[in-house]
């Protein structure tokens, strides 16, 4: 995870031929800069994929697809949404939620998903060679059953785990802005986000990274506990990680986090 949080998302997805973003929510500047921090150039980067149109999403998009060339994946509602983020000079490609399509040699499955935003998604990222499976959902009002079905079997998963309850609603908001983040349209809180990781819980899934974590209604130990206790009770062994806004993650290696799979890669930062 280069970032995660409201000020913004961008998760690296590599093998050893294919490196792609979801999600570029800082400055192309500073995407660059984390790239780098990690051994990748940024005219390395094969792709970035889109999930939904709001800015801690999106920021530097555009001006990073223009600077190193590289194409930009988001379905025709964000695409539309997006407009004044590009320039004309893009390459955009466009793709369909319940759809897969490949990137390189990864496979990408994008599932539609509740948020308040024009078209957000959800997505699965697979290896076919070694059938390594990371599912990233980082915007999720409410999981569905359209979402649990895309995300069930993963490797890895990168879920949102916004807020506490109760600080959420002693925080000083507005009631609009406490019942919006609250809402099936808004993030999912800690306790969500436990009970949903636990309907997904397999002999497969090696970690399980907490992302878009609130830096005024959230704490990475209050989010980190309450889902290693559900994880717990479902024999879940594997690491709880949480990733923050400052620096990248260490890199997780899936292969080596799931010791059982095949040679070829599938790493994710």
């Amino acid at each position: 995870m280069l970032a995660s949080g409201s000020r913004g998302n961008a998760t690296l997805v590599c093998t050893e031929s294919t490196r792609i973003l979801v999600d570029a929510g800082l400055s192309g500047r500073e995407l660059g800069r984390r790239l780098n921090l990690l051994g990748v150039t940024p005219d390395g980067l094969s792709a970035i994929l889109i999930t939904h149109e709001h800015g801690d999403h999106t920021r530097g998009a555009g001006v990073f697809a223009r600077a190193h060339g590289t194409p930009l994946y988001m379905t025709s509602g964000t695409r539309d949404a997006c407009r004044k983020l590009m320039r004309g000079k893009e390459i955009v490609h466009t793709y369909r939620p319940g759809y897969q399509f490949d990137l390189g040699d990864l496979r990408i499955e994008p599932c539609i998903t509740v948020h308040d935003a024009a078209d957000p998604v959800a997505v699965a990222v697979a290896d076919p060679s070694t059938g390594l499976r990371l599912g990233i959902a980082t915007d999720l009002g409410k999981p569905t059953t359209q979402v649990r079905h895309a995300l069930r079997g993963c490797d890895a998963l990168v879920i949102e785990s916004n807020h506490d309850d109760a600080m959420l609603w002693q925080a000083d908001y507005p009631s609009s802005v406490k019942s919006r983040i609250a809402s099936s349209h808004g993030h999912l809180s800690n306790r969500a986000a436990a009970d949903f990781a636990s309907q997904l819980t397999s002999s497969r899934l090696s970690v399980v990274v907490l992302a878009h974590l609130s830096e005024e209604t959230n704490t990475p130990e209050l989010a980190r506990s309450v889902m290693s206790r559900a994880l717990r009770r479902q024999g879940f062994a594997g690491e709880v990680l949480v990733a923050g806004m400052e620096e990248p993650t260490p890199l997780l290696d899936l292969v080596e986090l799931r010791r059982r799979a095949a040679p070829a890669q599938l790493s994710l930062f």
